[in-house]
């Protein structure tokens, strides 16, 4: 799991969405696989190693959220359904030149 949240990090990094996507399906075949065992069964150090996971995984999701917004922001401009930066200025008002100093 934890080469897996790795292989999913980079994949974020360079935009692999082929890569993405394996790494989605094989978190979830794993996920399946770990909720197979009884808490019980697990010692302290699988205890250990499901916590690094679980923390590795909170930072990819919040990556990948990041990531979501860059290209939701990205979109709205593009469409110019959203101003960019906030500004309220229209496209159609003209544009004036500072003076310059003599």
């Amino acid at each position: 799991m934890l080469a897996l949240l790795e292989g999913e990090r980079q994949a974020l990094a360079s935009l692999d969405l082929e890569r993405i996507l394996t790494c989605a399906d094989g978190k979830v075949e794993l996920c399946a696989a770990i909720d197979r065992h009884k808490i019980g069964d697990v010692d302290e150090e699988c205890r250990g190693l499901l916590d690094g996971v679980s923390r590795l995984n909170e930072i990819n999701r919040k990556l990948r959220n990041l990531i979501a917004a860059n290209v939701q922001s990205r979109l709205s401009v593009l469409s110019g359904s959203a101003s960019l930066y906030g500004s309220t200025v229209k496209s159609s008002s003209p544009r004036r030149e500072m003076p310059r100093l003599v």
